[in-house]
């Protein structure tokens, strides 16, 4: 615990947001070929990568980065065909997930989040009060791509400038407000089953950047956040429910926030391991619907 709370106070006092910059550009950048490699070994070894699962490029990877975003092979996620089901946005680790209550707040390992907050503007809070949380933790060895949740339009998407501070369990236990303190992108979307989702992209240090699929100019640890980019109907980006929306560039946490009219139930207890397109939360109305046609 001390060693912990010592390696908490440590990062308080670096510079991380200058170093998870300098660590990007380094991931980006074109080294020798057998150096490359050699890097991408120590990382494979020291975290147990899965090299089978990716989809290589002939010749290998240009970059540590592309290592680290590969894809992977066409099929090996398939997505749950249930349209009553949410899906897994990312590979990794359950951390949290429970309610959301009436002032649109969520308590993770006992302590407490603002939906405000995290969402960037307390004018979008009231939206998810009675709704649900589930938060996705992505470890150093698991598939960086994050998918969505939902099918459904991207109505709004929010940059929120902040700091970088690793979200493991150091993190976690010992800097308040942490994903709230962090740098962030939150993806609004509007499912014809499950009403509005917020998707959250979580930054943290050492990541080098988070990317939208369908929004590449918006560029992270790069300055002050952008703000909100909010689409006209009939121009707003469409995503199938297990479509890739967005990806880390070394990093991190994804957080889904529903409302109370999906009226859904997460069914991966904390620190459970779940991969992209299984089913994270089942919508109520799917039994109600089932139980009303027995009877």
């Amino acid at each position: 615990m001390k060693a912990t709370r010592l390696a908490a106070e440590t990062l308080r006092v670096l510079p991380r947001k200058r170093l998870s910059k300098m660590f990007g550009v380094a991931a980006a950048a074109r080294v020798p070929a057998a150096m490359l490699a050699r890097a991408i070994d120590v990382y494979v070894r020291a975290y147990d990568v899965d090299l089978t699962e990716c989809d290589m490029p002939p010749g290998g990877w240009p970059t540590f980065n592309a290592f680290f975003t590969r894809a992977l092979r066409d099929g090996l996620r398939p997505i749950d065909d249930d349209p009553d089901i949410l899906v897994s946005p990312a590979d990794g680790r359950v951390e949290d997930s429970g309610p959301i209550d009436a002032n649109a707040a969520f308590l993770v390992k006992g302590k407490r989040y603002e939906v405000g907050e995290l969402l960037g503007d307390p004018a979008d809070a009231a939206r998810f009060e009675g709704g649900r949380f589930a938060i996705v933790y992505l470890s150093p060895r698991d598939y960086h791509r994050v998918h969505a949740a939902v099918e459904g339009e991207v109505h709004t998407v929010r940059h929120v400038g902040g700091t970088l501070f690793p979200v493991n369990r150091i993190g976690l236990e010992h800097i308040a407000g942490l994903f709230a303190k962090n740098e962030r992108v939150a993806v609004f979307q509007t499912s014809p089953t499950h009403g509005e989702v917020a998707t959250i992209l979580v930054g943290a240090i050492v990541v080098g950047g988070i990317k939208l699929r369908f929004e590449p100019s918006l560029r992270t640890n790069s300055g002050p956040g952008r703000g909100t980019i909010r689409y006209v109907a009939g121009l707003r980006p469409f995503l199938r429910r297990g479509e890739e929306l967005g990806r880390f560039e070394l990093g991190s946490t994804v957080i889904v926030l529903t409302t109370k009219e999906s009226a859904v139930e997460f069914s991966f207890e904390a620190g459970r391991s779940v991969k992209v397109g299984e089913a994270l939360a089942r919508a109520h109305h799917a039994e109600s619907s089932a139980n009303s046609r027995g009877a």
